[in-house]
């Protein structure tokens, strides 16, 4: 009964989302004016009924239903409850159920407490939210049945991939949908926008947090993917630039450009059409990230689906949303003023420099990721990589971080160099100072080099902004800023620092064997048998000191699963302020002089923390630039309310 009631919200969810894009759609004529008092009421009421829907598939995931085909294919009784909620999340069905109920949410959110837009721009951005929305649901009924049942139940779960049994899965997905999905929400903003041809501050304004949110989940959901592979797959790197990493960072490059185009146009009016076309194309990126996991087009942890019908039927939808709202812009892009100008040496110029940048970089991953598909339609397999991506990235990343540096000590409209002098010395001198102790230290890549040059430097100018100012008078936004630079900085001097003095050991060790990397010297006790609730593993024990101090004891193992039967690297990790000493233990390497030998392989990571440090720094900036902008908006309009009141009074 649960399934039926979920599949029967879903259906219900679906229909009133139809009627909110028809009310919608109709409320933009004055012939149809009436009908916009249904589109609000629809959209909040679908918010609802999709929540309950999801509710209902977490409720057979909690209880194990399997007569129920997708919990039968990704749960086991056996499984931890966190793993079997994070399980409802952790396949193709449930994933893209929970993306429309996110959407639905938003959705929801947005008819709830929005009243600052005109009415009619209103109208279109929930129809344009309910038009991607439709699509959605229709997918998830027609090809993605989350609520599907079997014939027969199941005597007992195949269980979810091991790899994804981890505390990561039931944060890491989650917050990057709750990007994607916020994403989807500036789209139906541009969309509404450029339909009633009303982009105007005030739209910027009102788009400015569900982007900066976006970003911030993006953010999130990128830092803790990030870790998590790091510490799960047991190969010791925290990016590989796979397709479906890329699928995460291209939207996020997006939203990066859109975030600081649409600040421009809500402070300044200029970049209206700079900003519904970035709009389109973050939107556009969530949607070719959707396609290349859940089409079955790659073979990775990540991807869910393996059927080329789905895939073909999320392509139509990428083709039907973003052809059609490139259409629209190409229609209605001669009726965008163009707002207000700006000299090249600005603020405005250094973050239309920037945005060139990243979309730049934007194409250049998009190209990365998508050559070696398009090839091996050909029958030719390639790969690309490390070697191609970080060279021809740093390109544009090197200038990007630099203007990044000095930008923000420029004024709006127009400045000069000459004012802001003595900061450009100050932040010369630290990467001047930065690059002379890296070739001191020598034997490191150019790239790691420039990395660690520019971090320094770029560490103290996002300070610079908070010079002369009372701190306790600056506003949150720009402690947001001042933060999220400082969090690049930081996590650009982890990334330095991993490539360039990182240090691997492989060795073949049997109890009471030593090996020695970098200043960690490390023994192995003994190998031991352990199990979990549905896994048993060898487990060795080691002693770690480093420097000779008192050893700390690290414990890798290799898991075997048998719900799915499967084997997994659980990796060990010695964190010090300095680095991380990661230690993996593989099979069994044959005897030797001192008894049965072992794979045992070791990292040292100088400064490798640094990397989710940054990480976490930008996501704290990204939440205090929300929060200051959510409370000046607030202010702002508490404000022009008490005015609109004494002008009525003075009436």
């Amino acid at each position: 009964m649960i399934a039926e009631l979920g599949l029967a919200a879903l259906w219900l969810s679906a229909a009133l989302a139809a009627l909110q894009l028809y009310a919608g759609a109709m409320a933009l004529r004055p012939a149809g004016a009436p009908l916009a008092a249904l589109v609000r009421p629809a959209a909040i009421a679908q918010g609802l009924i999709c929540t309950f829907a999801f509710g209902m598939l977490l409720w057979l995931f909690a209880t194990t239903d399997l007569s129920v085909k997708l919990v039968a294919s990704n749960s086991h009784s056996a499984k931890p409850m966190i793993y079997k909620l994070s399980g409802a999340w952790g396949n193709h069905e449930g994933s893209m159920l929970l993306w429309v109920t996110v959407m639905s949410l938003s959705g929801a959110l947005i008819a709830l407490i929005e009243r600052r837009l005109p009415e009619r721009t209103m109208m279109a951005t929930l129809a344009a939210q309910a038009f991607v929305g439709l699509g959605f649901y229709a997918f998830l009924i027609l090809s993605s049945n989350p609520f599907e049942r079997l014939s027969q139940p199941a005597i007992e779960g195949l269980g979810l991939n091991p790899l994804l049994q981890d505390i990561g899965l039931a944060f890491h997905p989650p917050t990057l949908y709750f990007g994607y999905v916020g994403l989807s929400v500036a789209f139906s903003f541009a969309v509404g926008a450029l339909l009633t041809r009303q982009v105007t501050p005030e739209f910027a304004r009102v788009m400015r947090p569900w982007v900066l949110g976006a970003w911030l989940f993006l953010t999130l959901g990128i830092t803790a993917g990030s870790y998590w592979a790091y510490y799960e797959l047991g190969w010791g790197g925290w990016w590989f630039w796979d397709p479906v990493e890329n699928a995460s960072l291209m939207p996020w490059l997006a939203a990066t450009a859109l975030l600081h185009s649409a600040s421009v146009l809500a402070a300044r009016d200029a970049l209206r059409a700079w900003t519904i076309m970035l709009g389109v194309v973050a939107f556009s990126m969530s949607m070719v990230g959707t396609f290349l996991v859940r089409s079955g087009i790659l073979t990775s942890v990540h991807a869910f689906a393996v059927d080329p019908e789905r895939g073909s039927f999320i392509l139509g939808l990428l083709a039907l949303y973003i052809g059609g709202a490139l259409a629209l812009f190409a229609l209605r892009a001669g009726s965008v003023a163009e707002g207000k100008r700006f000299a090249l040496t600005s603020r405005e110029g250094a973050l239309v420099f920037n945005n060139v940048m990243l979309s730049a970089i934007l194409g250049i991953v998009l190209l990365g990721t998508l050559y070696p598909l398009l090839t091996e339609a050909f029958d030719v397999r390639v790969s690309v990589g490390p070697p191609y991506f970080n060279p021809v990235g740093a390109i544009f990343t090197i200038p990007m971080l630099l203007v990044m540096a000095v930008g923000p000590l420029l004024r709006w409209r127009r400045d000069s160099l000459a004012r802001v002098q003595k900061p450009l010395v100050l932040i010369g001198v630290a990467i001047l100072a930065a690059a002379v102790a890296g070739l001191a230290l020598g034997g490191m890549s150019v790239l790691a080099f420039c990395g660690l040059a520019i971090s320094l430097g770029l560490a103290i100018a996002a300070f610079l902004p908070l010079r002369g100012r009372r701190l306790t008078r600056v506003p949150l936004a720009t402690w947001g800023m001042v933060v999220a630079h400082f969090g690049i900085a930081v996590s650009l001097f982890g990334m330095a620092s991993e490539t360039a003095f990182s240090e691997e050991k492989l060795a073949a060790v049997a109890a009471g064997d030593v090996t020695q990397v970098g200043p960690w010297e490390v023994t192995l006790a003994g190998i031991r048998p352990t199990a979990g609730p549905n896994w048993t593993a060898i487990e060795g024990h080691l002693l770690a000191s480093y420097a000779g101090a008192e050893p700390i004891e690290l414990d890798p193992q290799s898991r075997n699963f048998w719900a799915p039967a499967q084997e997994t690297t659980e990796s060990a990790l010695a964190t010090r302020w300095n680095g991380q000493l990661y230690a993996v233990v593989g099979n069994e390497a044959g005897p030797g002089p001192n008894g049965t030998r072992w794979q045992l392989r070791l990292w040292w990571k100088p400064f490798v923390t640094f990397i989710w440090y940054g990480g976490m720094l930008i996501a704290l900036g990204g939440a205090l630039a929300l929060v200051g902008r959510v409370l000046a908006d607030l202010k702002r309009r508490t404000v022009l309310a008490r005015a609109a009141e004494r002008r009525a009074e003075t009436v």
